[in-house]
């Protein structure tokens, strides 16, 4: 039975002892598109997740997953979840896993298909313990998603692994979008959430600090963006730009600028660095991306 939203969450309290790590979250994923849950170590996505996947029960609040609470034993053969880590019997092998949990499906996709897939092919006699890192998150993937779920949670799918499997575990979670599969991932890959998800929302403290697909955050301001040596003074080019203008460093060597960004800008600020001596690399005009909208949201301090 279809739902308007694969995920609801009311109000949702989660403690710890004395520590509050979700605190009245609100959110909403819609059916067949691909949500992404973003924020910083400690902001309760993970909390958030594995109530969603009826692993813990909350304090408050209510959450219901495809219009069902998540502990109801008839959401089991609906969901596909990922795990960071663990689950799987370190001495099974690979191909022998996939085979095993695809019996507990009706109409399960084919093993040997998803282990060519994501590369698994040679490693199907492997036992799980001898597999790396990356063998390890794919075989973790491709058992999440081998019961034709309607619903998928992923935790970090690409957390540790090459650009190669990496961008295979995109081609698999763009092709259950496409199949209509309702896809909620975390991730701290920017670029992996700017690329994937058709909405993102950003949690910090255990709430939501803002929501919206990925072009509404980022907005369709261009910034001019240049590395220079450490410390130019940002204030003296400011007088060379248009008024409106705005320019900072960050990270240090780094700079941006914000503004009427054209073919002007452009020849302002090459002409003002030249006349200070200053050697400018990887000078580029480009959107704001995620990331940048990220750290403005959560801040840069390590958590």
């Amino acid at each position: 039975m279809s739902t308007p939203h694969a995920v609801e969450i009311r109000e949702l309290v989660k403690r710890y002892g004395r520590k509050t790590a979700v605190d009245g979250l609100k959110l909403t994923c819609r059916t067949g598109e691909v949500t992404a849950i973003l924020g910083p170590n400690g902001a309760g996505k993970t909390s958030t997740i594995e109530i969603c996947e009826g692993f813990r029960r909350p304090d408050g609040g209510t959450v219901r997953v495809l219009g069902l609470d998540p502990a109801d034993p008839a959401l089991k053969p609906r969901l596909g979840v990922m795990l960071q880590a663990g689950g799987v019997p370190p001495a099974v092998r690979a191909g022998e896993w996939l085979r095993v949990v695809a019996r507990f499906y009706a109409h399960p996709l084919d093993p040997d298909a998803l282990l060519a897939l994501l590369g698994l092919t040679e490693h199907a006699r492997t036992p799980y313990r001898r597999l790396s890192g990356g063998q390890q998150q794919r075989l973790s993937l491709a058992a999440a998603v081998i019961g034709r779920p309607e619903l998928v949670f992923l935790d970090e799918p690409t957390a540790g692994l090459d650009p190669q499997a990496r961008h295979a575990c995109w081609d698999v979670v763009t092709g259950l979008r496409d199949a209509g599969v309702s896809v909620v991932l975390t991730t701290h890959q920017m670029d992996e959430a700017e690329k994937l998800s058709d909405y993102v929302v950003v949690i910090d403290h255990g709430r939501v600090v803002a929501e919206g697909t990925p072009r509404e955050l980022t907005g369709a301001e261009r910034q001019l963006r240049f590395r220079a040596r450490p410390g130019l003074d940002v204030d003296q080019l400011l007088d060379a730009l248009p008024p409106g203008s705005a320019a900072k460093e960050s990270p240090s060597g780094h700079y941006i600028i914000e503004g009427q960004v054209g073919p002007q800008m452009l020849a302002t600020v090459t002409a003002w660095c030249a006349a200070e001596s200053v050697t400018t690399e990887d000078l580029r005009i480009e959107r704001r991306t995620l990331e940048d909208v990220f750290l403005e949201l959560t801040g840069r301090e390590l958590r």
